[in-house]
């Protein structure tokens, strides 16, 4: 297998990012394990957004040997336009409702993002999010409260980041931070790479480090990576 990565999302910037997750704390889940999948659906995101839709399916098949997984979609567009799915059982009903939405221009919603996730872990235990985006046209101190109130819930953000802005990536990267979860940067070239990650991320929310091990090990490729740095 080729397990070179694309220059934005180096060899490195990915064993620290499954580094980062082996290091979390262990999740315990009754039933199925809870995640929240938001995304840019600005207008710059659309082959990205179509890319993640082939992809997806990769949460659900990391995680059927653990109990299943339930994922609730959320995406920003548009004019102050900002959605959130029902809670997803499996891959068709993700897929069908990414499907379903097409791209818009607009400036980035993250704040209603995070606040929604808080809200969702308040009611019922959240126990990961995914965020995936190029920009930040917020306020980043409002954006690392809110990523310190998701911490404190104990909900981990990961970040994965396409592109190289330098304003989005440190905002992308405190938002992480704070809320305890790990930052990756993704390039165009790295769906494979995003595929596997987003597994791993998965197999974390539902069954902790040693679901995270066990799909390292089938898996291969960005995920086996984290099974190198184990051995160390």
């Amino acid at each position: 297998m080729n397990e070179k990565l694309p220059t934005k999302s180096s060899r490195a910037e990915v064993e620290a990012f499954l580094e980062k997750v082996r290091r979390m704390p262990q999740v315990r889940t009754e039933g199925r394990g809870r995640l929240v999948f938001a995304m840019d659906a600005t207008a710059s995101r659309a082959p990205t957004w179509d890319r993640a839709c082939r992809i997806q399916g990769e949460m659900f098949e990391a995680t059927a040997a653990l109990g299943g997984l339930e994922i609730q979609l959320v995406y920003y567009r548009g004019f102050a336009e900002c959605k959130a799915s029902r809670w997803l059982t499996s891959a068709s009903e993700l897929h069908a409702a990414m499907s379903s939405v097409s791209c818009v221009g607009g400036q980035t919603q993250i704040e209603r993002v995070l606040n929604h996730i808080a809200k969702e872990a308040r009611a019922k235990k959240v126990n990961a999010a995914v965020f995936v985006g190029d920009a930040m046209e917020e306020s980043h101190d409002r954006l690392a409260h809110l990523a310190g109130e998701l911490g404190l819930l104990g909900v981990p953000v990961f970040v994965f980041h396409e592109g190289g802005d330098p304003v989005a990536a440190r905002a992308f990267q405190d938002i992480a931070r704070l809320s305890k979860g790990a930052y990756c940067p993704f390039d165009s070239g790295s769906a494979q790479q995003l595929k596997e990650l987003l597994g791993a991320v998965a197999a974390y929310a539902a069954g902790g480090r040693p679901a995270l091990e066990s799909y390292a090990g089938r898996r291969g490729g960005a995920a086996l990576l984290l099974t190198h740095r184990l051995g160390k």
